[in-house]
C-alpha cells in the first residue's frame, strides 16, 4: 500500500473537520449580517414648542341657567294648552288657560258695583259741597268706593292668575296635563329651562384658593360631544371652604346658544391657571429605565438612543426640560423593536 493510500483517510476526516467548522460559522456570520441590516418600520413625530396647559381638574354637573316647574296657583279645569313637549318660548307667552267664565263674570259684576259706587261718592261730594250732607256720608260712600276697587282688583288678579304664562325665555320640558283635565294647586303643567347658558358647579382642593379668579377660562367636556371642547369661565367662588372635605366650591358659565348641552350632563372640567410655550412630546415615545427616561431620535435614518429629563404631563404630553432639540424627529410607534443605531423606515415620511 502507498504512502498516499494511508493518508487519505487522515485527510478525509481532515476535510470533513474544515467542512463543519465553516457550516457552524457560516449561519452565524449570515444571522449578525441580516440583523445590522435589518430595517423596523416605525412611526415619528417632529418635537416642537407648543400650548402647555397648566389647569385644574375636576368634575360637574351642569344645570340650566334658570329653571322651573310650571305649576297653577288655583284648582280649575283646563280649557286651552298652548304649547308642545321641548317649544321654544318666550316670556310672557300663554302657555295654559284653566276654565275662568266664573272670574270673568266676578270682574264685571265688581266692575258694575265700583261704577255705581263712583256715582254715588260723587253725588255726595256735590251735596257736601253745597252744605246738603254730612261729611260722615261722604266718608262712607269713599270708604265703601275703595272696597270696591280692592276687590275688583283681587279678582282681576285671579282672573290673570288662570292664564298661565312663560316666566322666562327658554325650552319647555314633557307637557303633563292633558285638556279637560282637573288641575290642583301645585300640579306640575311642565318644564322650563333656560338654555342660553350652562351653569357648572364643582369643588378644588383649598391649596388652589391663590390661584382661582372670578373670569378665568374654563374648558368642558363631555362623553356626547368626546371630539369637542365648552370654553367658559369661572363666574363664582364660595366664600368658605367645607370643612369636612377641605374644598372650595366654584361655579362656572358656559354659553350654550345652540343648545348643545343640557341640565344634568356630566363634565369633565379643566381650570385654565396657566398657558405656556415649552417643548414637549407624546408620552407614548417615552421610554422609563429605573430612574431615567428615554426616546430614539431618527438621525441619518438610523435610530438613536438619548436620554432627556421629563417635567409636568397634561393629557398625553410631557415637557422636555433637557436633553433633546428642537424640531427633533422622536420615535413614538416601533420603539420596542429598536436598538441603538438600528436602521429604520419612517412610515409616511422620510427614512
Amino acid at each position: 500500500m502507498s504512502a498516499v493510500s494511508r493518508r487519505l483517510p487522515l485527510l478525509l476526516l481532515v476535510t470533513m473537520l474544515v467542512v463543519l467548522a465553516v457550516y457552524l460559522q457560516w449561519p452565524k456570520t449570515k444571522i449578525t449580517q441580516e440583523k445590522n441590516q435589518r430595517v423596523v418600520s416605525v412611526k415619528t413625530v417632529v418635537i416642537a414648542l407648543a400650548d402647555f396647559k397648566d389647569a385644574v381638574e375636576a368634575i360637574g354637573t351642569s344645570r340650566a341657567n334658570e329653571q322651573v316647574l310650571i305649576t297653577s296657583k288655583y284648582s280649575d279645569l283646563v280649557d286651552d294648552i298652548s304649547f308642545q313637549d321641548g317649544d321654544t318660548v318666550k316670556k310672557g307667552d300663554i302657555l295654559v288657560r284653566l276654565n275662568s267664565q266664573e272670574e270673568a263674570a266676578k270682574v264685571k259684576e265688581l266692575q258694575a258695583n265700583l261704577a255705581e259706587s263712583v256715582a254715588q261718592l260723587n253725588r255726595f261730594q256735590d251735596l257736601f259741597d253745597k252744605k246738603a250732607t254730612s261729611k260722615s256720608l261722604v266718608d262712607q260712600q269713599e270708604a265703601k268706593t275703595k272696597a270696591i276697587a280692592a276687590q275688583l282688583l283681587s279678582a282681576k288678579i285671579k282672573l290673570d292668575d288662570l292664564t298661565i304664562k312663560a316666566p322666562f325665555s327658554g325650552v319647555l320640558g314633557f307637557r303633563e296635563i292633558s285638556l279637560g283635565a282637573l288641575v290642583d294647586v301645585g300640579d306640575v303643567i311642565t318644564s322650563l329651562d333656560d338654555l342660553s347658558i350652562i351653569k357648572v358647579d364643582f369643588s378644588i382642593p383649598e391649596r388652589y384658593l391663590n390661584t382661582i379668579a372670578v373670569g378665568q377660562r374654563i374648558e368642558a367636556t363631555n362623553t356626547a360631544y368626546q371630539s369637542e371642547v365648552f370654553i367658559g369661565k369661572v363666574s363664582s367662588i364660595d366664600s368658605r371652604i367645607d370643612p369636612v372635605t377641605r374644598t372650595l366650591k366654584v361655579r362656572a358659565e358656559i354659553s350654550n346658544g345652540d343648545h348643545k348641552l343640557r341640565a344634568g350632563m356630566l363634565l369633565n372640567l379643566q381650570v385654565v391657571r396657566n398657558v405656556e410655550k415649552v417643548l414637549q412630546l407624546p408620552e407614548s415615545a417615552v421610554i422609563p429605565i429605573e430612574d431615567e427616561h428615554f426616546v430614539f431620535v431618527i438621525e441619518d435614518g438610523k435610530a438613536v438612543k438619548k436620554s432627556f429629563k421629563i417635567g409636568r404631563r397634561y393629557h398625553g404630553f410631557v415637557e422636555v426640560l433637557s436633553g433633546l432639540d428642537n424640531n427633533s424627529e422622536v420615535v413614538i410607534e416601533g420603539a420596542l423593536k429598536l436598538s441603538n443605531g438600528t436602521a429604520v423606515n419612517v412610515l409616511g415620511g422620510k427614512s
